[in-house]
């Protein structure tokens, strides 16, 4: 397993997020049993960097992070949560979330800690509750060794960011869709800049560089038939110089042990290899509708509409419709009908909580009238 170096500690070049884990019911009955044989095969391969966060599966995510890896010894991995500061109201929840995460994960120290999704909306929050000066003080005290921060938004602010605060790394959304889209590029150059840690988030966009068109995935096989859509992906975002962590929400035992290939060792994205991946992405384009990763920061919908479940439904009917699928149609209007009544894109009331949590800037609203009006044709 690659690793990189940070202040003296090899750290895995491929970091477990524990946001899409493997469930049985819904997002937060995590499959316990299944998770914790990923979490055990990935340390046995040599990946000792595992992410979570206060909101992850509904809270579950940093309590299975705290069962999971209790069992090993607390100096042998790397553990990294968030605060929420989208649920911050007062300068007291600070510490209030930040006690509640160490007891969930039945931790004394955080070895990676971050202010969550930082973007324009949450800077008053952050200012009028003094969330970087407390979060500073619990590093001094110990209980963070490094502070950073996840971003979801402009270039133009991250600057801002990094020259009015002093982080120990920064991690961003970054994947050869978003390179250019999320101007992902630029905020990696940024940080790059001022010397600051990469860690990558998102490197196969929730999933969807993973489920690629039919075309976009010949033309990845035409030039490596053995590896995967998702390798393509990884190894786009870990041959970034200054990439220390790519973080992998995985689900299930394959997709842990296709990244584990990957990483076993990197092996960098040449020059014609960009070219096949400016290829693919081409094709991919045109078959991609609505850019949701899945992260479910829009939930929940005060009028209940699953907006992750409506979306995702969406864009497998129109990737269907791309490839000439005649079923395209029936088999995903059927699926969305297969929802529960409450759930569907009908009931939004276009209130905009999801459209302001929303990292990728959706306007949720207007793609569930969109959804809804297709599902009428």
């Amino acid at each position: 397993m690659d690793t990189r170096n940070f202040h003296g500690r090899e750290i895995s070049l491929l970091g477990f997020g524990l946001m899409r884990l493997p469930v049985k019911s819904g997002p937060t009955d995590i499959d316990r049993k299944a998770a914790q044989d990923m979490v055990d095969a990935a340390i046995a391969a040599g990946v000792n960097y595992f992410d979570t966060a206060y909101v992850y599966h509904g809270g579950e995510s940093e309590k299975f992070a705290g069962e999971a890896l209790s069992r090993y010894d607390r100096s042998s991995f790397c553990l990294a949560s968030k605060m929420p500061i989208f649920l911050v109201k007062s300068a007291s929840d600070v510490e209030t979330f930040f006690d509640e995460q160490l007891r969930r994960c039945q931790t004394d120290y955080f070895d990676y800690y971050l202010v969550h999704s930082v973007q324009q909306s949450y800077l008053k929050t952050i200012s009028d509750s003094r969330v970087y000066e407390q979060l500073l003080k619990k590093k001094e005290a110990g209980y963070i060794k490094h502070l950073g921060f996840s971003f979801h938004d402009t270039p133009e602010l991250m600057q801002k960011i990094v020259d009015g605060y002093h982080f120990d790394f920064g991690q961003i959304q970054l994947n050869y869709f978003d390179w250019e889209l999320q101007r992902a590029r630029e905020q990696y150059e940024i940080l790059r800049a001022k010397k600051i840690p990469v860690h990558i988030m998102e490197p196969l966009r929730g999933g969807a560089l993973a489920r690629l068109c039919a075309e976009a995935v010949e033309i990845f096989k035409g030039a490596d038939p053995g590896a995967s859509p998702a390798s393509w992906a990884m190894r786009f975002a870990a041959s970034l110089p200054e990439a220390q962590v790519v973080l992998s929400g995985m689900t299930n035992m394959e997709q842990l042990q296709d990244n584990i290939k990957t990483f076993s060792p990197l092996r960098p994205i040449s020059g014609d290899e960009r070219e096949v991946i400016e290829s693919a992405l081409g094709a991919f384009r045109k078959a991609c509708h609505v850019p949701c990763t899945n992260c479910r920061y829009c939930m929940d919908c005060p009028s209940g509409v699953e907006i992750p479940k409506n979306i995702d439904i969406y864009n497998n009917y129109e990737r269907a419709l791309a490839e000439k699928n005649p079923m395209a149609g029936p088999n995903f209007k059927m699926e969305y009908r297969l929802l529960e009544p409450e759930g569907q894109a009908g009931q939004c009331n276009s209130c905009g909580q999801c459209r302001e949590r929303c990292p990728q800037k959706i306007d949720i609203p207007v793609w569930m009238d969109k959804i809804l009006e297709w599902q009428r044709q």
